[in-house]
């Protein structure tokens, strides 16, 4: 048991937006506890894709080379959108990592607790929290009989959230129409029809009677099996769990007689629902992942949009604990996350349509038109960018073009040596990137920004950038020389500006 009064945050939720979240702020040297209700970790695949721009930020902390190692093996696989039978290429976003990586959740969940437990967090499992009283200093948490008072709550306790019905915050939205099943399966016997290789989503999707289906293979005898019946409703009021009976009519009936079902690892049910909190912050008590957003589980978004909201978050909630930065700086998190979060709503809603199981005729129609749509280039990476998250752009203040975008991971050359971009980003600190000497020497610069010079094998496209922790550009020039007394002023300003974010 672990005795806890007093702690500076506390996070609901130990799945991979909570434990992201504590990591990030440990790295920073922030008191962190985790709650989690579950005992113990579930051994169940449910988000296993890690798309491009997730894999570039886990890169930036050294956490993705023990997550490949961990990785389901498999040739690439390009993006899909709405199971469309044209595969997403992220190569035109100039990343390293241009296809989504399959990793079993539980994998992810597992290395990200241990990097955050050996950075200092703790978690507490078995501990499902009862009361959360907010005030204007911090919030008590109660929790099966431990009371801790905290300067902040960060609710990552998923769609069901406990602390968000706590507060009693509405969850405005779609309820959903229609069910589905994710199971882990192990197979006695397999047909001819059963996929041997991950292949592209529309490649895996099978469709017989009134069943759709996938069976994406995981290696041996193991498979994620995903299936639903297009006149199925919305029956997420009933809590009953998936019979071993289900899951073997679902599978004859698409894969033939000559499958059949050897063992049941985990199996859950999922919906279409799609809500969204109208609000990410409530005082000291703040939301991400799916405790504020939940929608279809169509391109493999949901992960990963959650990881980001932790990015976003972690490095601006270590400020404002730490007092380098107000409190209302916290407030930037909702104005930058909440519109991310509303356009996934937005084309997984679409992808919704598109991907019916049972499409009505002037739904296939569209569907033939989106196909030669995405074979344009153009169209393509469009789509690729906004399913990788690679084309994501924050409105930041700052007239340079490259203010409020991401930064390729490009290769440098420092007086150590070369040197990877993303290798910067590791202590979780800002960097303020010179390239051409423009930064003047003996720069007081604020605590946590990394000053690098550095010459570049490819252009950046500006002399220097102030790269934050997200590795978002907050600030860039082109001149080849700026006052630092000037350069100061602007960092400052930017700081202001984000903590004025209404």
């Amino acid at each position: 048991m672990l005795t806890v009064s007093e702690t500076e945050v506390v996070v609901v939720g130990a799945g991979p937006t909570g434990l992201m979240l504590a990591y990030e702020l440990t790295l920073a040297g922030v008191e962190t506890l985790v709650l989690e209700k579950l005992p113990r970790r579930i051994e169940q695949v449910k988000g296993g894709g890690i798309q491009p721009r997730t894999a570039e930020l886990l890169d930036s902390r050294g956490l993705l080379e023990p997550l490949l190692k961990r990785a389901t093996p498999s040739d690439p696989v390009g993006g899909h959108f709405a199971a469309l039978p044209v595969p997403l290429d992220c190569t035109p976003w100039n990343t390293r990592h241009p296809f989504p990586i399959a990793v079993p959740q539980w994998e992810i969940e597992e290395l990200l607790e241990e990097r955050a437990v050996a950075a200092g967090a703790r978690v507490l499992r078995g501990t499902a929290v009862s009361g959360v009283e907010p005030d204007d200093e911090g919030v008590v948490v109660t929790a099966d009989g431990l009371r801790v008072r905290a300067r902040y709550l960060v609710a990552c306790d998923g769609g069901h959230s406990t602390v968000r019905k706590l507060l009693g915050l509405p969850f405005p939205g779609r309820p959903g129409t229609h069910q589905a099943v994710l199971a882990d399966i192990r197979l006695a016997t397999v047909s001819p029809s059963v996929p041997q290789q991950l292949e592209h989503m529309s490649a895996l999707m099978r469709r017989a009677g009134d069943y759709w289906a996938m069976l994406a293979p995981l290696g041996g005898d193991r498979y994620r099996f995903t299936f639903g019946r297009a006149d199925q409703p919305d029956t997420s009021r009933d809590t009953s769990g998936v019979t071993q009976e289900e899951i073997t009519v679902a599978l004859q009936t698409v894969y033939g007689s000559e499958t059949t079902l050897g063992a049941v690892d985990n199996s859950s049910r999922f919906t279409d629902a799609t809500r969204q909190l109208e609000h990410y912050r409530a005082g000291r008590v703040l939301f991400a992942g799916d405790a504020a957003h939940i929608h279809p589980p169509l391109g493999g978004q949901g992960l990963n949009l959650g990881i980001q909201d932790s990015f976003n978050l972690g490095w601006k909630l270590a400020a404002a604990v730490q007092g380098r930065a107000p409190s209302s700086l916290l407030d930037s998190y909702h104005a930058e996350r909440h519109p991310v979060g509303a356009q996934v709503l937005h084309h997984t809603s679409a992808q919704r349509v598109l991907a019916d199981p049972n499409p009505s005729e002037d739904v296939a129609a569209l569907r033939d038109i989106f196909v030669d749509l995405l074979r344009l280039p153009d169209a393509n990476r469009h789509v690729a960018g906004l399913m990788s998250g690679l084309s994501l752009r924050y409105e930041l203040s700052g007239g340079h073009p490259l203010t409020g975008h991401r930064v390729p991971d490009a290769d440098l050359v420092t007086d150590a040596g070369p040197v990877r971009l993303s290798t910067l980003f590791g202590a979780g600190h800002a960097v303020l990137l010179d390239l051409a000497g423009t930064v003047p020497a003996g720069l007081g610069l604020p605590p946590r920004v990394d000053l690098v010079r550095a010459t570049r094998t490819e252009d950046l496209g500006a002399a220097a950038l102030l790269i934050r922790p997200d590795g978002y550009v907050c600030w860039a020039t082109d001149s080849s020389a700026v006052h630092g007394s000037t350069l100061l002023a602007e960092i400052a300003e930017i700081a202001d500006d984000l903590a004025k974010v209404d």
